[in-house]
């Protein structure tokens, strides 16, 4: 069910915060999808980064998103997304020639396959934009000129921001492994919370187990390594090297075009409600025990799931959970078995209290 946007009054982006509200800045791509499915074709907007800030937004974080857009009908079509989700876009992501356009096939199963006209640039971050969370993603962190700006901003950690990322890699564009591997993992090495899908893992290690890979990964530092799987579900690693899972769960699919990027802005909105996030959160992120990774992976795996029960990158709005909550279960995991990097989904514990964590915060 459909929950309308509620709009925020004006924003100024050189604050430390929305209205005085701790906030995210996400830096990305932003760009057209062209979806073709059999002999339909449409056009919406698009880009991992993008469809984080909209779910992070959408479940009730204030959301800035530095991208890089044309002033053009396709650039005003992703400004009026954004708006539309409330997510606030950075002064200067207006800058590019053009807007980026990719080229999505789906297949039978609606998993999707990309071609890429990109141009990537990142605009300006004002000094005094210190936020709680900065997340950065897909082909932000590799396409040049942008990608060193990105790796700038990870190093600095503006006001001791906790810092996520998700490879999510695009082989169309990327090249080969070795061409971008050395940017990723340094992109890695610099963050704190890290989700990648077993896809992306055996692409850029096609000779090394994918634990084994996600292992290396954690050891390099990071307080939370999660792992998607697709219809095996997904599993995280904490500090020390032990790990927490999700299974699978019946869902049906319509498509998974934006599923993975959902199942992040929900690990990101889950740690904000635990008190992990911000140098405040610091200590006890990196100290993250089993009870609260478990229900950060069982409210991605639910924010997943509703994504992929529908068409194109739709994450659910803050009142489409309360909503859900209120009709009874019918039994079983809910959540979503998702192919490609979209990610495990499945809600074991339940989904229900889910901002209720009181019993287990810090556990």
């Amino acid at each position: 069910m459909a929950v309308s946007a509620q709009p925020l009054p004006d924003q100024s982006l050189s604050d430390q915060s929305l209205n005085g509200q701790p906030q995210a800045l996400v830096i990305g791509e932003a760009l057209t999808d062209i979806i073709y499915q059999g002999d339909t074709i449409r056009e919406h907007p698009g880009g991992s980064p993008l469809n984080v800030a909209v779910g992070l937004s959408r479940l009730g974080r204030p959301t800035t998103l530095a991208t890089w857009l044309g002033r053009d009908p396709r650039g005003d079509q992703i400004k009026a997304h954004l708006e539309a989700s409330n997510v606030a876009l950075l002064e200067g992501s207006d800058g590019a020639a053009r807007t980026s356009v990719a080229q999505a096939t789906l297949d039978q199963h609606g998993a999707a396959t990309y071609v890429f006209d990109l141009l990537w640039e990142v605009p300006p971050v004002p000094a005094g934009l210190v936020p709680l969370v900065i997340h950065a993603g897909s082909l932000a962190g590799v396409v040049e000129p942008g990608d060193q700006a990105v790796a700038a901003l990870f190093t600095a950690r503006p006001g001791g921001a906790t810092l996520t990322y998700d490879p999510n890699v695009r082989p169309q564009i990327m090249g080969s492994p070795g061409q971008v591997r050395d940017r990723i993992e340094a992109l890695v090495r610099a963050a704190d919370v890290v989700k990648a899908s077993d896809e992306d893992l055996a692409w850029l290690y096609p000779e090394v187990e994918v634990e084994q890979a996600a292992r290396d990964w954690l050891e390099a530092g990071l307080a939370l390594m999660v792992v998607t799987r697709g219809a095996d579900g997904a599993f995280a690693l904490l500090p020390g090297g032990e790990m927490v899972t999700v299974g699978p769960a019946a869902v049906a699919v319509v498509d998974t075009v934006g599923a993975g990027d959902a199942f992040m802005g929900g690990m990101v909105d889950a740690l904000w409600t635990a008190g992990l996030l911000g140098p405040g959160g610091r200590e006890a992120l990196y100290g993250i025990g089993r009870q609260t990774a478990q229900a950060v992976l069982d409210h991605a795996s639910r924010i997943a799931a509703m994504t992929v029960a529908r068409a194109g990158a739709n994450p659910p709005w803050a009142g489409e959970l309360v909503e859900a909550d209120e009709v009874p279960a019918s039994g079983g995991a809910d959540g979503a078995g998702v192919a490609g990097d979209a990610g495990g989904a499945g809600d074991a514990g339940g989904a229900a209290g889910v901002r209720d964590w009181s019993a287990w915060q810090g556990a």
